[in-house]
């Protein structure tokens, strides 16, 4: 079974893989499975992984919060 690092996931869904391990991190989307490679965590996303998110992703509310408008200063 093939397994795909965060960054090849995120290219396959069309999102960058900055805004995936947002995402993942937010707890908007299951992290999958993690591996320890040397020193380092990585995610192993497999081929079903991918597919599931992808059915996710449009239900996931993007855009920033702004807690106040800003005000245009007239010149």
């Amino acid at each position: 079974m093939a397994t795909f690092s965060t960054r090849n996931a995120a290219k396959q869904l069309g999102v960058t893989a900055t805004t995936l391990s947002r995402y993942i991190a937010a707890k908007k989307v299951p992290a999958p499975k993690t591996l320890q490679l040397g020193g380092i965590r990585v995610h192993a996303w497999s081929a079903r992984d991918i597919e599931r998110l992808r059915k996710l992703l449009p239900k996931i509310k993007n855009g920033r919060k702004l807690r106040y408008k800003k005000q245009r200063r007239n010149k």
